[in-house]
Parts: C-alpha cells; sequence; structure tokens
C-alpha cells in the first residue's frame, strides 16, 4: 500500500473510531464506574471484536448482509435489543463508593465486549467500508488486509484509550450518590439514543 493510501485509511478508521458510539459509551461510563485496570477485559474484547469482525469482512462472510437484507435487519433488531439493555442497566446501576482495593459490582467481561461488535452495526461498518474502499486486489489482497488491521487495532487502542481515562477521570467527581445517579442516567439515555442512530444509518 502506498503512503497516501495508508493515511487516507488511517484518517477514515481514526474518525471512525473516535466518534461517540456504543463502544466509547460503555468504556467511558465502565472507566467512571470500575476504574482503568477492572475495564480492561471489555476494552480487550471490544478490540478482538472489531478484528474479528475485519476478518470476517475481508474473507466475505460479511457480503451475506448486503446478499440477504433480512439478516442485516435481524442483527439490528439483536443489536438495539442488546443496547437498550446496557442502557437499562446503567441506568438503574445501584450506587457503590468507588474504593481502591475494594470489590464494586462485576464490569462487562472480556467475552462481553467481543460478543458485542456482532451486534454493533458501527463495527461492520468500519470493517465492511476499511475492506471495500481499501484492500487491494490481486497478490497484494492479503498484504492490505494486515494493513488494514494493524491501522484498526493501533486506532482502537489510542481512541478506546482516550474514552476510558476520560471515564476514569469522571470517576472522581462520583463520590455522592446524587452525581453518581446523574452520570449513570446520562450514560444509561446515551447508550438508547444510539438505537435510533443504527437505523438512520
Amino acid at each position: 500500500m502506498t503512503v497516501s493510501l495508508i493515511f487516507s485509511l488511517s484518517i477514515f478508521i481514526f474518525i471512525s473510531a473516535i466518534t461517540p458510539g456504543p463502544n466509547n459509551i460503555l468504556l467511558t461510563s465502565s472507566g467512571a464506574n470500575f476504574g482503568i485496570r477492572r475495564s480492561m477485559p471489555l476494552f480487550l474484547g471490544i478490540i478482538l471484536g472489531i478484528q474479528t469482525i475485519l476478518l470476517l469482512s475481508a474473507f466475505g462472510i460479511a457480503a451475506l448482509l448486503l446478499i440477504y437484507p433480512i439478516m442485516h435487519t435481524g442483527l439490528k433488531v439483536l443489536g438495539s435489543l442488546y443496547l437498550l439493555w446496557l442502557a437499562w442497566k446503567m441506568a438503574t446501576s445501584h450506587y457503590k463508593r468507588l474504593e481502591t482495593g475494594k470489590s464494586v459490582d462485576a464490569a462487562l467481561k472480556i467475552h462481553q465486549g467481543w460478543l458485542l461488535q456482532f451486534l454493533n452495526p458501527k463495527a461492520w461498518l468500519m470493517g465492511v467500508g476499511a475492506v471495500s474502499s481499501y484492500s487491494l486486489t490481486g497478490e497484494q489482497y492479503y498484504h492490505s488486509i494486515l494493513v488494514i488491521s494493524l491501522v484498526l487495532f493501533i486506532a482502537n487502542i489510542v481512541t478506546g484509550s482516550v474514552w476510558l481515562i476520560l471515564g476514569s477521570m469522571i470517576s472522581r467527581l462520583l463520590s455522592h450518590r446524587r452525581s453518581w445517579i446523574i452520570f449513570n442516567t446520562i450514560m444509561g439515555i446515551a447508550t438508547a439514543t444510539c438505537v435510533p442512530l443504527i437505523w438512520l444509518g
């Protein structure tokens, strides 16, 4: 791949990854409620899930969504229900004073972050968009997929870290029950607002 193509790919992926969406809202909420260390399984699950979506897109499975629109609609329905469930869990979470070294309610696990990507239309759009726009034909195809995967991996680490750290910084403001409830309600509403965006996209 040429330098200019890699630069264009990087801009596309970075903008796609940094903008608010289910992953970034969940990372912010998890960082605020559980801290960076306890949020790492979710973070790693998201990164692995997006890489999986990219590879599925690269090797043709995502084409089924284009051939069979009913599968795409089913994906949207499942994704919407899952996001609404997560929004409800966030908005109704019980207050726990954050103290280092003490256990709080369980954060999302690595497999949950990974599975979320299969129901996340934004992840599919990133995967399909990157492969269809930036992969090369012929013998260079596999090399271009490797480059796309690497750029996506780096972008997700950088942008996910930004949202996770932001959430961790917000946690300092959550020492009181009222601020905790307000924050989690806002995060729950923000997650729920991703649902209409899925259907408008």
